[in-house]
């Protein structure tokens, strides 16, 4: 055995031991090209995806063809519809309109509108990566005035990218989301949180909330995989359950946009995998 082998033995050893630790904490952090590579794949596929179905979406089509459009575009690139393998949730993507915060479940019955306040969540698996991503959007003419929450959610995700690296507690980042949808005349929605992904839907940090909780001394971690979304509000601070088991709606007519990257944590600018969705354009 060769000095050279010996070395190559003890990083496979080393990275071997890294994935235990990783599965052990819960947390999805990035130590080799290939998984960079495995996140960038699925990312692409779930961001891709989402900016598709928003240009697909128009008034007079339902839900349900919409998420249709949205499992053949993931079946394409190899993808695995995150909601529906993990959860059985009955749909491939999430699709919430107006009073609906997330969750909203694609239907037949459900025919858009011009002017409908639209969220489409998309979340998927390809080999053993899980990323997830989502974004709020006015179908057609402003005729309901929506937009300027969409706008509001969008600058304030762009500006919590910003500001995230490593070391950054997590509280703190909840703080400024909150302080900024309280500047533009808005409220945050306080049960709904952005968590960590990677090797599986929901991992560690389990909550990334968009306020200011100072019970929650977590740090954001150098390398590791997080899913940063906004729900920034018009009215209500808490999501309500519909009643069919997967919704979340406002329950006050107010209305919720929410927008949402996966993204790596590093010492300065984040990396953002799903940026090809162009939810902040």
């Amino acid at each position: 055995m060769n000095k050279n082998h010996k070395q190559g033995n003890s990083n496979v050893l080393f990275l071997f031991h890294l994935f235990i630790l990783q599965l052990i904490s819960g947390i999805m952090s990035i130590s080799s090209q290939a998984e960079m590579y495995g996140i960038q794949r699925v990312s692409e596929a779930v961001a891709v995806t989402l900016r598709e179905m928003r240009s697909f979406a128009r008034p007079g089509i339902s839900t349900y063809e919409l998420d249709m459009y949205g499992k053949s575009l993931l079946e394409g690139f190899g993808a695995a519809s995150a909601p529906y393998k993990t959860y059985g949730f009955p749909g491939y993507t999430c699709i919430s309109v107006n009073n609906e915060i997330a969750h909203g479940i694609p239907d037949k019955r459900k025919i858009l509108q011009e002017g409908d306040l639209v969220n489409i969540d998309v979340s998927a698996e390809l080999d053993g990566f899980w990323a997830d991503n989502g974004g709020s959007f006015v179908l057609g003419e402003d005729i309901h005035g929506h937009e300027p929450l969409v706008d509001a959610s969008k600058r304030i995700l762009k500006l919590a990218l910003a500001q995230i690296k490593a070391g950054m507690k997590i509280a703190e980042l909840g703080r400024i989301i909150q302080t900024e949808a309280r500047k533009s005349g808005f409220k945050v929605i306080k049960n709904l949180v952005g968590h960590g992904v990677g090797r599986s839907l929901h991992e560690e940090p389990k909550e990334i909330p968009c306020y200011f909780d100072r019970y929650n001394t977590k740090r954001f971690k150098r390398n590791s995989v997080v899913a940063i979304e906004t729900f920034i509000s018009t009215g209500t601070s808490f999501a309500r359950d519909k009643g069919d088991g997967w919704t979340f709606i406002t329950g006050d007519g107010s209305f919720v946009a929410q927008h949402e990257h996966t993204i790596m944590i590093t010492d300065k600018q984040p990396i953002i995998f799903t940026e090809a969705n162009g939810i902040l354009a």
